[in-house]
């Protein structure tokens, strides 16, 4: 190979770190375990109960942590050692789905124990999930972000919504506690990963000094005051929204309109995870060629469009193919945000900001559920789809006025300024 071939190849594949693989493998296992209990658990739950409302209260147990703890979440982690704690959360995970295990092996697994679980498993989700974000630039150079944060969420949109749930399926087939059991092991998988990483972010000294309120803050008072992230979280909380009433009506739509069976509605959420895994190959390079304010202009565009197709269509077939269009968009909006966030964020507030922002962005899941059912209930199902193309079109224009005035370009600008004239603090702020 000559010299320059050998250029040629290091330059396409930016480094990510010798302790990459690591958190990789530990994300790829953990979501497979995810996927498994999260398909798991309302068929359990059904096992238990025919009320439609506590079956839904499942779901409703793991994800309310991500509201209630976020920027807790986001404190603690500023304040810990991030590896350590990943370990330490993944071997308390495998032991609570072991007692879940067991419960339902012995005939003491109700309905209490399962939401119990859930929320505690939702727990640890905040606090890995936001872990694993902070982690990522202190382990990956600045020139292989885009690509680490892209192949993490390959590895968790895989394994938590696409193989992850087939098999929670099958498993729960054979035998319900299998599941649950599987995804245990998984943890503890994922607990021995992440202790190979070798490198960490530093605990730095002085993160007591002042009261737990005030360091809780100064994440989202950093974030209120930084224009082009604070305007991002809202653009991303109105993509959930959209992302959010659409998939609450969707089970909905495949039975009315397209008539489709139960098998023939998971086939759909798997091209939507398909469609997120295409897109973490591809979004380093898409945002290379058309530049980070070009690419969310084209995300915002996508998920546009797949709205519009599953408002207007009647096909199965266009139906899945607009899903996949659809979580192509939010991957490649998610990896450019991701990394603009892990950059322009001062290290020391990185976990707190970090949290406030998803807790803004995650703000749309319930407002979207809600208003979509609510909507689909009066005037049906496309017009949920017509609503979130609507919204997503103006959110397209917006950003469009944006990158004509290379707002994330100037705010790289103005952040490299303040870093330069404001020494480092050496307490919070």
């Amino acid at each position: 190979m000559s010299a320059s071939t050998a250029d040629s190849t290091s330059s396409e594949r930016p480094r990510l770190g010798r302790d990459f693989p690591w958190l990789w493998w530990s994300a790829a296992v953990s979501s497979l375990g995810d996927g498994a209990t999260i398909a798991a658990a309302p068929l359990l739950a059904s096992r238990l109960t025919d009320d439609p409302r506590l079956i839904g209260a499942a779901s409703v147990a793991f994800t309310a942590p991500f509201i209630l703890f976020g920027i807790p979440a986001g404190l603690l982690l500023d304040r810990v050692d991030i590896r350590a704690m990943m370990v330490r959360v993944d071997f308390a995970r495998a032991a609570l789905l072991a007692v879940l295990t067991l419960g339902i092996l012995g005939g003491w697994g109700g309905l209490p124990l399962l939401y119990v679980c859930m929320f505690l498993l939702g727990t640890g989700e905040v606090l890995c999930r936001n872990a694993a974000q902070v982690l990522v630039p202190f382990i990956t150079p600045k020139d292989g972000l885009a690509t680490a944060n892209a192949r993490i969420m390959a590895a968790q949109e895989a394994g938590a919504g696409f193989v992850g749930p087939l098999v929670g399926a099958l498993l729960f087939g054979v035998a319900m506690a299998l599941p649950f059991g599987v995804d245990a092991a998984t943890f503890l998988c994922s607990a021995v990963l992440v202790s190979r990483i070798r490198r960490t972010r530093p605990v730095e000294p002085g993160t007591d000094r002042t009261g737990v309120l005030s360091q809780m803050l100064a994440g989202a008072r950093w974030l209120y005051g930084h224009h082009l992230l604070r305007s991002l979280a809202l653009v991303s909380c109105l993509i959930n929204l959209a992302g959010s009433a659409m998939l609450a009506v969707l089970v909905v739509h495949s039975g009315r309109i397209l008539h489709l069976g139960p098998f023939g509605y998971g086939a759909l959420l798997a091209c939507q995870a398909v469609g997120a895994v295409v897109a973490s190959r591809f979004a380093p390079a898409l945002t290379q060629r058309l530049g980070r304010e070009g690419a969310l202009v084209a995300t915002a565009a996508l998920i546009a469009t797949s709205e519009t197709v599953l408002a207007a269509a009647s096909s199965a077939y266009a139906a899945g193919a607009a899903l996949a269009i659809f979580a192509c968009g939010t991957v490649t909006w998610n990896v450019v945000v991701v990394v603009l966030r892990q950059t322009l964020v001062p290290q020391h507030l990185l976990g707190r900001a970090n949290s406030v922002y998803r807790l803004v962005a995650w703000g749309g899941l319930p407002i979207g559920a809600a208003a979509g059912g609510f909507l689909a209930a009066e005037v049906g199902t496309r017009a949920v789809f017509g609503a979130g193309a609507v919204v997503m079109a103006v959110v397209a224009a917006a950003l469009l006025v944006g990158a004509r005035r290379r707002w994330i370009t100037r705010a790289e600008q103005s952040s490299v300024r303040s870093a330069e004239q404001t020494p480092r603090p050496t307490g919070e702020t």
